[in-house]
C-alpha cells in the first residue's frame, strides 16, 4: 500500500469517527437576563381576588437546540427575598416563616430533566422545583417567542413564555388553607442572551 493510499484511509477513517460528533452539535449557552425575566404569580384570596405577585431570577442559563429541542437544557435560581406584592408590609407578611419563610429558604432553584417539543413553536420542559425545602417534579409548557439580534445587533437573544402551576401545600407551605388559596398559577417570562466566550460543550457551565 502506498503512502497515498494510507494517507486517503487514515482521513477517511477519521471523517467517519468525527461525524456522529458534527451531527450531535451542542446546543448554544444563553445566559438568562435578569431585567427581561421575570416570574409573576397568582393565588386566591378567600374567593375575593386573586391578587399578583413578582418575583426576579438571580441567575441561570440555558443551552437551546432550535433544530432538536431534546438536547436543550436549563437551571435557574429564583430569588424569593425578591417578592413584591405591590405592598411593604404584605411583603414581609407573606415572607415570615409561616409562608415563603424567605430567611431559611431565600432562594428557590429549578432544573431541567427533559426538554418535550409540541409543535415549531411550543414545548414542555420537564425538571424539579426545590421550593420551601421541598424538591417535587414539576412540568413548565413554554413558547419560544422568538431567537435573534437585538435591533442594534449587540446580542444574540433567545426569548420564552411559560406557565405553571403548583401546590403550596405540597411544599410545605399550609398556613391560613381557609383564606389563601393552596393552588399558585405562574408565568415566566424569559430571555436569555447567548454567551459568545462559553464553548459549548455538554457539560453545565
Amino acid at each position: 500500500m502506498n503512502r497515498r493510499v494510507a494517507y486517503s484511509l487514515l482521513t477517511l477513517s477519521i471523517g467517519l469517527l468525527l461525524a456522529p460528533l458534527a451531527a450531535w452539535a451542542a446546543p448554544d449557552l444563553y445566559q438568562y437576563d435578569p431585567v427581561h425575566s421575570q416570574i409573576v404569580f397568582s393565588i386566591d384570596h378567600d374567593g375575593f381576588s386573586r391578587p399578583l405577585g413578582r418575583l426576579h431570577i438571580a441567575h441561570g442559563w440555558l443551552r437551546f437546540d432550535p433544530d432538536d429541542w431534546s438536547h436543550s437544557s436549563t437551571e435557574l435560581d429564583i430569588d424569593v427575598t425578591s417578592l413584591d406584592m405591590g405592598d411593604t408590609a404584605w411583603n414581609n407578611a407573606v415572607c415570615k416563616s409561616s409562608l415563603l419563610d424567605c430567611k431559611a429558604y431565600p432562594t428557590a432553584h429549578f432544573a431541567s430533566t427533559s426538554v418535550e417539543r409540541k409543535d415549531a413553536t411550543h414545548g414542555v420542559v420537564h425538571g424539579t422545583l426545590d421550593l420551601h425545602g421541598k424538591s417535587l417534579p414539576m412540568d413548565i409548557p413554554f413558547r419560544v417567542n422568538r431567537v435573534g439580534k437585538t435591533i442594534y445587533g449587540l446580542h444574540t437573544i433567545a426569548g420564552f413564555s411559560g406557565t405553571a402551576t403548583l401546590d403550596r401545600t405540597a411544599f410545605g407551605i399550609t398556613a391560613f388553607p381557609n383564606a389563601i388559596g393552596h393552588d399558585v398559577a405562574i408565568w415566566l417570562e424569559l430571555e436569555g442572551i447567548r454567551d459568545s466566550q462559553t464553548s459549548t460543550t455538554k457539560e453545565n457551565p
